[in-house]
């Protein structure tokens, strides 16, 4: 096997494992929310359109070329194409981004509210809030549009009336927020019925977050 087929095959099985993750953590549901990866700058590997994560193979992850048209696989791409592109052409150095249907993100979305800094690590990886991008059908390049817009130069944004979407360097990370973005929603939630939660500083988040993308990740790798 050529060493860029063994790369496409090592990266749709990333794709599959994260996806059941993801349904097992509760963060998916059914065949619900999407996950990509960048294979090179002009291809990338998404879950396919309709399909329950339970039973994902490899095979079925279909690959996409920079403007989202299918290159090769068995099934339709994800409804979310649109914006997983418009992700990866944003943020060149994204490797990953996931779409999820949490719970207490998907409050804060239906409620078309903005997740203020309120937790260190999530802070540190998001670059500040979590901000609610306008409502626009799924799949449409309008929604695309309005995330890009929410997303600033973060790694997260809610989709107002539908969930969140995260971007990472690679999928550990792409991952990772998901889960901190699912845990500050759910402890800003909670912490409203107490009052409500206190906002990190500006200045605290961008010496974090610059802290975190200089160095943090790469001790997470063991890279320093």
């Amino acid at each position: 096997m050529k060493r860029e087929d063994l790369h496409i095959v090592n990266v749709r099985k990333e794709v599959v494992v994260t996806s059941q993750l993801l349904s097992k953590k509760a963060l998916m549901a059914g065949s619900w929310g999407n996950v990509s990866a960048r294979i090179d700058k002009d291809s990338y590997a998404v879950t396919p359109s309709g399909h329950s994560y339970d039973t994902l193979t490899p095979d079925d992850i279909v690959i996409v070329n920079s403007d989202g048209i299918k290159m090769t696989g068995n099934s339709y791409p994800s409804t979310e194409t649109k914006l997983h592109v418009a992700i990866y052409k944003k943020f060149p150095e994204a490797g990953a981004v996931i779409h999820t249907h949490s719970i207490f993100a998907c409050t804060l979305a239906v409620l078309r509210k903005d997740l203020p800094p309120i937790i260190e690590d999530t802070a540190q990886v998001v670059g500040g809030s979590v901000d609610c991008a306008a409502y626009a059908m799924p799949g449409t390049e309008e929604l695309a549009q309005n995330v890009l817009q929410a997303l600033g130069k973060k790694r997260a944004a809610f989709m107002a009336n539908h969930g969140v979407v995260c971007w990472g360097r690679d999928m550990k990370e792409a991952y990772m927020t998901a889960e901190l973005v699912e845990k500050a929603a759910e402890i800003y939630c909670t912490a409203a019925s107490l009052g409500g939660a206190k906002e990190l500083s500006k200045k605290d988040v961008e010496t974090m977050h610059k802290f975190y993308v200089e160095h943090y990740f790469k001790r997470q790798r063991g890279e320093e």
